[in-house]
């Protein structure tokens, strides 16, 4: 199967966008570098996984670029586009996580993604969220500007939409808690026709790095102890709740037959729950849910 130029276009960006990232973080941690894999299907279908472990500042970190054949939608992927259940279809993806060593560095996470399928039924998803440990409301207030500046061009009201799906979606409604600090977040955006929906991704794609690569170079190197390395260690559970009994993209890869070590590699590498418990009132770890957590508009509080 030939892609059409809209698809070989975005998959070009993706491709080019992941050899980016994973050159630049494996330079700021300096004590690892990506793996690399190109994994090709007979159908057409590739993928290249690029995981690091172990690294100085990364514990783990996954950037993964995918293109994808099918002959139908599968169901995180037509649900909320019923009409378009049972085509067939093309979609590329890139998707990345950072799980850092440093309590004081957060866990960031983003993804894109393009289904076509046929050149005018198409639309692309994705954002990029945050989710600290130990926050700095000074680091809050830059990813959301840099969420901000990224979404301005295309209209002054798609940063309020987009911060607030994004606040909607990485929700865990069994534990009534958000994931993180949120972010943007968007699906079946097909606005303004593909040349500007593909800038508008690009604008976003092009804004992961500088917003998280400041944060971190900022917090890599802060002390930290058992305390809180045990904290970071318990929300990681939470991160890893969210994917397993929410994420429509782990659904989405499972259901559609990826390569389960590529789906599974966004996981923390240690995670720890325990009963019932509680931060102390007036602590670090209780100021996360009070002041953090709840969704709010940070630029406002800047």
């Amino acid at each position: 199967m030939t892609s059409s130029a809209q698809m070989q276009s975005v998959r070009d960006y993706f491709f080019a966008l992941q050899t980016h990232l994973c050159q630049s973080l494996a330079a700021i941690d300096g004590g690892a570098d990506f793996s690399i894999e190109d994994i090709h299907a007979d159908n057409g279908a590739h993928s290249r996984p690029r995981v690091l472990d172990g690294g100085r500042y990364i514990e783990r970190g996954a950037v993964q670029y995918s293109y994808s054949l099918g002959a139908q939608l599968p169901a995180a992927a037509s649900e909320r586009n019923p009409h378009l259940a049972g085509k067939g279809f093309e979609a590329a993806a890139i998707s990345m996580i950072m799980h850092p060593r440093n309590p004081y560095v957060p866990t960031f996470h983003a993804n894109l993604r393009f289904f076509e399928i046929d050149e005018t039924n198409w639309y692309f998803g994705g954002g990029f969220d945050l989710t600290p440990y130990y926050p700095f409301k000074e680091d809050v207030v830059h990813w959301h500007q840099a969420a901000k500046q990224a979404c301005d061009p295309f209209g002054t009201d798609v940063y309020p939409r987009l911060k607030k799906w994004c606040d909607e979606y990485f929700y865990l409604t069994h534990r009534q808690e958000a994931r993180g600090v949120g972010g943007v977040f968007f699906d079946d955006w097909n606005e303004g026709g593909f040349d500007r929906s593909f800038e508008f991704v690009r604008s976003i794609g092009d804004a992961i790095l500088p917003a998280y690569e400041a944060i971190l170079n900022k917090r890599k190197d802060t002390p930290f102890g058992a305390r809180e390395e045990d904290f970071m260690l318990y929300r990681r559970g939470r991160y890893a709740e969210f994917n397993l009994a929410i994420d429509r993209g782990t659904k989405y890869g499972i259901q559609s037959g990826r390569r389960i070590e590529s789906v599974l590699a966004s996981m923390p590498p240690r995670a720890i729950w325990r009963y019932n418990w509680r931060p102390e009132a007036g602590t670090p770890e209780a100021q996360l849910y009070e002041e953090f957590l709840p969704a709010k508009d940070w630029l406002a509080e800047s």
